[in-house]
């Protein structure tokens, strides 16, 4: 057993025991039957909050006991709250009272470690935050308690967003230097493979965030962030409902960043309506003065979302298939092979999604190709435009790629750091890689810090020119001639893509997508796995993308198709 898995059982053990004082202590109710919180959804939590099946504290004890009972197979969570039984208890109370606050009254949810908690560390699973509690709450872990949600963890993640190490040696997703491995609860196994076999899971895992403990009913619902997939990947890779929202609808106050151009905070969930109630809570009523980006959308009336999960949103629905890359490889001038593509059973799977929204009403546009993918202009095609994410393309050498990430993080993690105040030691970029190399025995950087490294080496003051026209081109060809142009061209309401595929495209100009489950395809990596081992399917899902603010749309489209389909099944945890 790890430290962090005896601590994590420690902690979970004096939570569990510790006594009710009898002034605080809820009269005894009567008999009821078990209440299964396996798969059970916001709505119907609160049901069983409202009709007295349940109290908060019974629920936050039902949640504690599948961490400690499931937990170490999975490795989901980093740290446990050690108040949240307190926290039931004074919502039990306003409960009694008559005062509900709203759809996530008494209700546990669970937080990346990246977003600030005072009563928790939060470490972005870094060996140099190790016990880092933030002098303030994130913004949105405020919204949320306020709204009555009960922050019962937070969750394992890729070390800082997986921005540490790149190219030539990638860090896993879901691993960091304090969390460990997390493994994929529909497959809890470590990968066999020679050269694979450190502990990483055979069955992919989704990063930076982690959807671990949401598919496993550890909670209810879980927040994630994301800069380019890390909401919409652990999504479609633990069959959950996700929205990656608009950046700027959600406060990055409080959030590790890596770039203030694109991160944002955004709910992971089991299904659309969940996440929906979720999105809502954390929006705020009002634009954040600690994030000006919080300006750029406005809330739908009450903060409330939940009047846009039509059941009949799909019928005369304009959805485009983006064909080129997306799902047809697409040979591209001036690069060596084709790009993009999917096998044949995704490809097949896509088939039947379009037959489903079809017969469901919608209009389906095919092909909606993005005209920076087709473009022939190869100095403008996104596909031969991307991120510098290696110390290949570190300073000096990243004319072609741009380096609107690896400045970002120079300059907005600086920023974040400055912000704590003497919380931390760490001042610096600088200062934190010379910790990590002074600590490498101690397993700081198993990967190695080749993206710190590139981020390090930026002067911001210097290179900012080549950052901003790298930015301008990022939301040029993802935004202004990429989805924003197909969109308007062609009359759309969203783009259907595979999987997870959007999140690079759609990162680059912060625009939203929503993903839902929808089935399975085979976990057949390359090279393939050891004969005699029996690789379980890889969940798969499907995304609907949009323009800046067009949330509400796309919870629309997504819940109408997810009832239409119904697919996600939980995790055979035994």
């Amino acid at each position: 057993m790890t430290h962090r898995a005896l601590a994590l059982l420690v902690t979970l053990t004096a939570v569990l025991a510790s006594p009710v004082p009898a002034q605080r202590r809820p009269a005894a109710p009567p008999a009821r039957a078990p209440f299964d919180v396996v798969e059970a959804t916001i709505p119907q939590l609160q049901a069983a909050l409202t009709d007295g099946r349940l109290t908060s504290r019974e629920l936050v004890l039902l949640y504690l006991a599948r961490i400690a009972t499931y937990d170490k197979q999975v490795n989901a969570t980093l740290t446990v709250s050690r108040t949240a039984l307190a926290e039931a208890d004074a919502l039990d109370r306003e409960r009694a009272q008559g005062k509900v606050r709203g759809p996530l009254h008494g209700i546990p949810v669970a937080l990346k470690d990246n977003i600030h908690t005072t009563n928790m560390p939060t470490t972005g699973g870094a060996l140099a935050f190790k016990d880092l509690v933030p002098p303030y709450e994130a913004t949105l872990t405020k919204l949320l308690k306020d709204a009555g949600a009960i922050i019962i963890a937070k969750t394992v993640m890729t070390e800082l967003a997986n921005w540490v190490a790149g190219s030539p040696t990638p860090m896993p997703s879901n691993y960091s230097a304090l969390g460990g491995y997390g493994l994929n609860p529909y497959d809890p196994r470590t990968d066999p493979r020679a050269g694979f076999n450190d502990g990483r899971p055979a069955l992919f895992t989704g990063g930076s965030s982690s959807g671990i403990g949401t598919a496993a009913s550890f909670w209810a619902a879980s927040v994630g962030t994301e800069t380019s997939g890390s909401i919409l990947s652990p999504t479609n890779q633990n069959m959950l409902a996700g929205i990656k929202p608009t950046v700027g609808r959600i406060s990055r106050y409080g959030v590790i960043p890596i770039t203030a151009d694109q991160d944002t905070p955004g709910p992971m969930a089991r299904t659309v309506e969940d996440a929906a109630i979720m999105l809502g809570a954390m929006e705020g009523a009002q634009p954040d003065p600690n994030d000006p980006a919080t300006k750029t959308c406005t809330p739908p009336p009450n903060r409330d979302y939940r009047p846009h999960l039509r059941r009949d949103a799909l019928k005369g629905a304009r959805i485009g298939i983006p064909r080129a890359s997306f799902y047809e490889p697409l040979a591209v001038a001036g690069a060596g092979r084709p790009r993009g593509g999917l096998d044949a059973t995704q490809a097949a799977m896509m088939k039947d999604v379009i037959e489903i929204l079809r017969k469901e009403g919608a209009v389906i546009v095919d092909s909606a190709n993005i005209p920076s993918i087709v473009t022939t202009d190869s100095s403008n095609n996104f596909l031969l435009w991307g991120t510098c994410g290696s110390i290949g393309q570190r300073k000096g050498h990243n004319a072609s790629c741009s380096t609107v990430l690896a400045y970002g993080m120079k300059r907005d993690f600086n920023a974040w750091l400055h912000s704590l105040g003497n919380a931390t030691p760490i001042k610096t970029l600088t200062d934190l890689r010379y910790f990590n190399l002074q600590n490498a025995p101690r397993g700081a950087i198993k990967y190695g810090q080749s993206l710190l490294d590139i981020s390090d080496e930026q002067d911001t003051i210097v290179d900012r020119a080549k950052y901003e026209a790298d930015r301008a081109k990022d939301v040029e060809l993802a935004g202004t001639r990429g989805i924003a142009q197909v969109m308007a061209e062609q009359k759309l309401d969203a783009l259907l893509f595979p999987g997870p595929s959007s999140a690079s495209i759609a990162a680059k100009p912060g625009y939203p997508t929503v993903l839902v489950p929808f089935g399975t395809i085979p976990n057949a990596p390359t090279p393939a796995f050891p004969q005699g081992f029996d690789a379980k399917p890889s969940p798969y899902g499907v995304s609907f993308t949009g323009v800046a603010c067009s949330e509400p749309r796309l919870i629309e489209l997504a819940y109408a198709f997810e009832q239409a389909t119904k697919k996600r099944v939980p995790p055979p945890l035994k």
